[in-house]
C-alpha cells in the first residue's frame, strides 16, 4: 500500500485507511449486528492487507472495545485515531450519542477509550464535530493539548465540515482535519486544499461516495449527479462506480488518507484492488472534474 505523510505529524499512513464505525453493532445509529468473530476477521484482514490507519470514536458502539480485543497484539502495525466530545446514553433498546463539550467529558473520553482500546496512547485524538462556538466556549483546544502533554495522544485533530470547518482551519490549532469528500460530494474541496497548504494532515471520510445508490443518507441525490455527468463513460473495463469514486478521491493532491469502512471481506478486497490501481490518469481526472463542474454550473 502506498503511504504518505499525514501532514505535519509526519506519520506515514496508507492512502487507504479503515473506518471502524462499521463494527459498532446495532445499538448506535441503526447499526447491523456484528458477530465478534466477523469483527476479528475484518480487523486482522485490514492489517494483513497492509492498511495501517484505523479510525474509530468513543461513540462508535463496540468499535473501540473490539479493536482493543482483537488487534491489541498488533498495535505496532497501525496508526490509531479516535474521537472525543461524545457520550453514550442507554435508552433501553439503543444508545443515544449526544455531545458534551467540557474538559471533564474529554478527559473521561480519552481514559475510557484507552481502556477499551487496550493501549497507553492514541496516535491522533480528534474533536468529533463541534461548532466553532462550542470549541471556544469549552476551551477544547487547550484540553486537547493537555491530553497531548500527558502522552495519551501524540497529535490532535478535528472532524468537521462547513460552516465550521473554515473557521477551524483559520485557527491553525489542529494537526489534522477529517473532512467529508468524494467525486459526488465536492463542496469541501477548497477547504481540503487550504488545510493541506497550511501543513495539516487531511483525512477524507465518505471517499467512496458512501456506497452505491440506495445506501446511506442522500445517496440517491449523489448518484443522480453521477448519471447527469455521464461518468460511466470514463470507467475502465471491469471498474465499478465505487472503484472509480475511490480512485477520484485518491487523485486529490491534497488528501493524505481516506477511511473506508466495511464488515465484508469481499468489499474490502474490492477497495484494495482499486486503491492499488492508484490515482486516475491526469486526463480522466480532469475530464471527470470538468463534467462534474458542468452539471454544478447548470444546477
Amino acid at each position: 500500500m502506498e503511504k504518505t505523510a499525514l501532514g505535519r505529524t509526519g506519520l506515514q499512513v496508507t492512502q487507504l485507511g479503515y473506518g471502524a464505525m462499521e463494527i459498532r453493532g446495532p445499538r448506535v445509529w441503526s447499526g447491523r449486528p456484528v458477530a465478534d468473530e466477523d469483527s476479528a476477521r475484518i480487523l486482522n484482514t485490514v492489517l494483513d492487507a497492509g492498511i495501517n490507519f484505523i479510525d474509530t470514536s468513543y461513540d462508535y458502539g463496540r468499535s473501540e472495545a473490539l479493536i482493543g480485543k482483537y488487534i491489541r497484539h498488533r498495535r505496532h502495525e497501525y496508526i490509531l485515531a479516535t474521537k472525543c466530545g461524545c457520550t453514550l446514553v442507554d435508552h433501553g433498546d439503543h444508545d443515544e450519542t449526544p455531545h458534551v463539550w467540557t474538559r471533564d467529558n474529554l478527559l473521561h473520553n480519552i481514559d475510557t477509550s484507552l481502556s477499551r482500546l487496550n493501549t497507553d496512547y492514541v496516535d491522533l485524538l480528534q474533536l468529533h464535530g463541534p461548532t466553532v462556538e462550542q470549541a471556544e466556549d469549552g476551551e477544547l483546544v487547550d484540553v486537547l493539548k493537555e491530553i497531548q502533554a500527558s502522552g495519551k495522544a501524540r497529535w490532535i485533530g478535528i472532524s468537521s465540515y462547513q460552516p465550521n470547518l473554515s473557521g477551524f482551519i483559520d485557527w491553525e490549532a489542529f494537526d489534522t482535519y477529517q473532512i467529508p469528500y468524494s467525486a459526488l460530494e465536492r463542496e469541501h474541496e477548497p477547504w481540503i486544499a487550504k488545510a493541506s497548504e497550511r501543513g495539516a494532515g487531511v483525512i477524507i471520510r465518505g471517499g467512496v461516495g458512501q456506497g452505491e445508490p440506495g445506501h446511506g443518507r442522500g445517496a440517491a441525490d449523489r448518484w443522480a449527479d453521477w448519471e447527469r455527468a455521464n461518468l460511466d463513460e470514463l470507467l475502465d473495463e471491469g471498474e465499478t462506480r465505487t472503484g472509480f469514486v475511490l480512485r477520484f478521491t485518491l487523485s486529490n493532491p491534497h488528501m493524505d488518507t481516506t477511511i473506508v469502512g466495511t464488515i465484508n471481506p469481499a468489499h474490502l478486497a474490492d477497495n484494495l484492488r482499486f486503491a492499488r490501481k492508484g490515482k486516475l490518469s491526469a486526463e480522466v481526472y480532469a475530464e471527470a472534474r470538468r463534467r462534474l463542474d458542468a452539471i454544478k454550473d447548470k444546477a
